[in-house]
């Protein structure tokens, strides 16, 4: 296994950490050197984690899809990290000129099948046929969100392609209801839901109107270095060591295969993680590795 130079202090703080056994700001505070991407990524809007018990009055529900987030802004299709996807010349054309945000997706449980699909340099006619567009929101527009997705209702049904869909909104009016209806979608395989305030102007960034509810939240971060194992793991990855968006750094060794201990995610790989809350430090306590990200 090809390991990242680290020094001797570094991993064993994180090490540490990981096992529980130093604060989580020291852990936070190792910061090897590590490589940039430089790809300019589309603006977007980020989602914050619902609170559970929280009214949604004033909120339009939808299921939160487990796909590849797509980006359209009239001319080309891009991941999340604003590198190019390989789509078809049928499906870009198929695509109105208004600009789109949404999922490209397979179905529930079927992400690692589609993140495979969609990462190919040369687009699979057969396997893009079985994809779906699942349109969420109209970047840029300077509409409330209630009236965009009346357009993208517009724009889905005057495309007239049964793989470019609308996200469907609902309207629930207790904090119960909420629940009851993550609990249902959960047991019928999906992931969880999105709740987004009716009234609110597309902004880009980390935005109070839009959330994200799971049964456990989870994240996504960036591989800066892989720290080396010890007793069982001697001689292989121990931990990951990853970068949140906000520049807090933690060591990642719960939830880790084999497999993938033996061959880790490439240093500026964006891995997702599963936790149950935050330290003061902003730290993700009780954090587990969830999948590989992808290019998106």
């Amino acid at each position: 296994m090809r390991q990242r130079t680290i020094t001797p202090i570094a991993a064993s703080l994180a090490l540490l950490f990981n096992a529980g056994l130093v604060p989580d700001v020291l852990a936070a505070d190792v910061k090897p050197a590590v490589a940039q991407t430089a790809d300019a990524a589309p603006a977007l809007m980020l989602a914050r984690v619902w609170q559970g018990g929280r009214s949604p009055a004033g909120f339009l529900v939808s299921e939160k899809y487990d796909g590849v987030r797509a980006v359209w802004d009239g001319r080309s299709l891009r991941f999340r990290s604003g590198l190019p996807i390989a789509a078809p010349a049928w499906f870009v054309a198929a695509l109105p000129a208004t600009p789109l945000d949404g999922e490209l997706w397979l179905g529930r449980g079927q992400f690692e099948r589609l993140s495979g699909i969609v990462r190919h340099s040369e687009p699979v006619e057969a396997d893009w046929r079985e994809l779906r567009y699942l349109v969420f929101d109209l970047p840029g527009s300077v509409e409330p969100f209630v009236q965009r997705t009346e357009r993208i209702t517009a724009l889905v049904k005057s495309a007239g392609q049964p793989w470019l869909q609308a996200v469907p909104q609902e309207r629930l009016g207790t904090a119960s209801q909420v629940q009851a209806r993550l609990t249902q979608l959960v047991a019928e395989g999906g992931e969880g839901l999105m709740l987004h305030r009716a009234d609110a102007l597309w902004l880009p960034g980390r935005s109070d109107a839009l959330f994200k509810f799971k049964p456990l939240p989870d994240d996504d971060a960036r591989v800066v270095a892989h720290l080396p194992g010890q007793g069982r793991n001697a001689g292989r990855l121990g931990a990951l060591l990853l970068e949140m968006p906000g520049g807090q750094r933690f060591a990642l060794g719960s939830g880790l295969s084999d497999a993938l201990r033996q061959a880790p995610p490439p240093i500026g790989a964006q891995v997702t993680y599963r936790y149950r809350s935050h330290t003061r430090a902003g730290v993700p306590r009780f954090a587990s590795f969830l999948r590989v990200r992808g290019p998106e």
